[in-house]
């Protein structure tokens, strides 16, 4: 694994689910560099990060650190990057405003 950060769009909308060790949240974002957009599957365990992504919608900017996982995906058009990431730690307009607020 990689210890990575990732900015990108959310693409669709998070979504919350049970497992065996409690509470998780996964999403998708959307990353676009100079070439391509790499599609970010993201999963969190922390109960604060899992509910600060949840409020995101579709379309909302996100920065994301965690453990990334590179893999290949393929697509009608040929193989395509993919990563996965367990993530620690979320940034976003929302959060930049609020600390702005305190400070």
């Amino acid at each position: 694994m990689i210890d990575g950060l990732i900015a990108g769009k959310i693409f669709g909308q998070p979504k919350e689910g049970q497992g065996k060790s409690g509470t998780y949240v996964t999403a998708k974002v959307k990353a676009t560099t100079e070439q391509d957009t790499i599609f970010v599957n993201v999963i969190c365990f922390n109960e604060q990060t899992c509910a600060q992504l949840l409020v995101l919608q579709d379309g909302d900017s996100v920065a994301l650190s965690g453990s990334l996982t590179p893999r290949v995906w393929d697509s009608q058009d040929g193989p395509r990057p993919v990563l996965d990431m367990v993530a620690h730690s979320i940034l976003s307009a929302f959060h930049v405003k609020r600390k702005r607020d305190a400070m």
